[in-house]
């Protein structure tokens, strides 16, 4: 699929404004009053990433001014409701009572172009119908992609009871929670590929999450002889084993990446954290 040629790079008032959409399509109304998202993660090109860095401070700052001037245009009354003409047909929008959290990182798809802004906003909530009782998460995921704008809204109901036993003939099990839930996966094969996945990126163990994870960010493998696990990291923004940073197995000089097929070990109980975003409980059971 073709996109539109972007015409220039994002600037930081382009940034702001597309948080203030992002907020805008995430409002939530209930009876009395209307959730605004509260979490906002923007990602950026790198090169707008690396020119925009040292405003970042400020760029933060402005957009949660132009969060709370929204809301208060969004709440202001008309001239009719100031004359108790008319009554208010819409809930008030409260903001959040945390503070607006904004985060910019660079964006480690490889799909995307100087001038593309994705931003995933959360808000926290009560359980629609239709989805069943529990608490929910609302996310809502807006993008300027070739100067196109797009938004999706997605609902993630909260875990429930324990995990499914794990299959005996599966060599290791990992128990992890993304967007859709909690989740077992049985390692049945000597290597997997962990990660977001994508059009040409296969893996076995794909992860609905943020772009914070790669599309292919790191390998499992076991050695059939000894039944020992390693780790090969293969990520942009790193992953963890038991809190120990493992080392990076790509070389990035000079604009090519090249795997230096570099792995550390993986003890038979250990607790995998990708990007600082999803934690996964690896047990072999060997």
């Amino acid at each position: 699929m073709d996109r539109p040629a972007t015409t220039h790079p994002a600037t930081a008032r382009e940034v702001i404004l597309e948080i203030v959409r992002n907020m805008r399509e995430g409002l939530e109304p209930l009876h009395f009053s209307t959730l605004a998202p509260s979490v906002y993660h923007v990602y950026l090109h790198p090169s707008d990433m690396d020119r925009l860095r040292a405003i970042e401070p400020r760029i933060v700052d402005e957009a949660r001014r132009a969060l709370d001037e929204a809301l208060d245009s969004l709440n202001r009354a008309s001239l009719g409701e100031r004359l108790k003409i008319s009554r208010r047909s819409e809930p008030r929008i409260a903001p959040p009572e945390g503070g607006w959290r904004i985060r910019i990182l660079e964006n480690t798809d490889d799909d995307v172009a100087p001038g593309d802004i994705v931003i995933y906003s959360e808000l926290a909530m009560p359980a629609k119908p239709e989805y069943g009782g529990g608490a929910m998460t609302k996310r809502i995921a807006t993008r300027r992609m070739g100067g196109a704008q797009s938004s999706a809204l997605t609902y993630r109901k909260a875990p429930e009871g324990p995990a499914p036993e794990p299959d005996a003939r599966a060599y290791a099990v990992i128990e992890y929670e993304d967007n859709g839930g909690r989740k077992t996966y049985r390692m049945t094969k000597d290597e997997i590929v962990v990660g977001r996945g994508g059009r040409d990126y296969w893996t076995d163990l794909k992860l609905d999450t943020l772009p914070d994870v790669s599309r292919e960010h790191f390998r499992l493998r076991r050695d059939a002889a000894t039944g020992q696990f390693f780790l090969k990291d293969l990520s942009r923004l790193g992953t963890t084993i038991n809190g120990e940073k493992a080392p990076s197995s790509v070389d990035a000089a000079e604009g090519e990446r090249r795997d230096l097929n570099v792995e550390a070990p993986v003890p038979a109980q250990a607790r995998i954290c990708l990007a600082g975003v999803v934690f996964l409980d690896f047990r072999s059971v060997e």
